[in-house]
């Protein structure tokens, strides 16, 4: 059997869940002077997304499109919202899923990458199999 090497990248985002994109991106801007990206809309992933800058990596801020989104459930727990996941990249997403496999890890959803707000493929992985942090992989292009 063949060794398969995929190590993580660098953090990418942070991912913030909120009940309302437009009043957080608004604190962020004029408390903390914040780079805020304009909101898209991810219909496959149930959010509404912004991208805050900073010079080392990026937070996210989610709403939910409808009541199906998955932050939907997230927000019912925590009202206010709070942190939902953690995203790191990776050079090649089909190389660290058959190691995540191998390990005994939990794909998330139906376990093929969907594209995300970046334009890349990504992949949500188990909570529990990571000290009850979600972690999302997305593939990056190497330089």
């Amino acid at each position: 059997m063949k060794e398969i090497l995929s190590e993580i990248g660098r953090l990418n985002h942070i991912a913030i869940a909120v009940p309302n994109i437009q009043k957080a991106s608004t604190i962020w801007k004029s408390a903390l002077g914040a780079n805020i990206s304009s909101t898209q809309s991810l219909p496959e992933h149930g959010v509404k997304v912004v991208f805050i800058e900073s010079p080392n990596t990026k937070v996210e801020l989610l709403e939910p499109l409808n009541k199906q989104s998955p932050i939907t459930k997230f927000l019912e727990k925590n009202p206010n919202g709070g942190m939902h996941h953690i995203c790191y990249e990776v050079f090649n997403l089909e190389n660290a899923i058959e190691k995540l496999i191998v390990a005994g890890v939990k794909i998330l959803g139906d376990g093929i990458p969907k594209i995300g707000a970046h334009g890349n493929p990504v992949i949500f992985l188990n909570p529990g199999d990571f000290s009850g942090t979600l972690i999302e992989l997305e593939e990056i292009k190497s330089n």
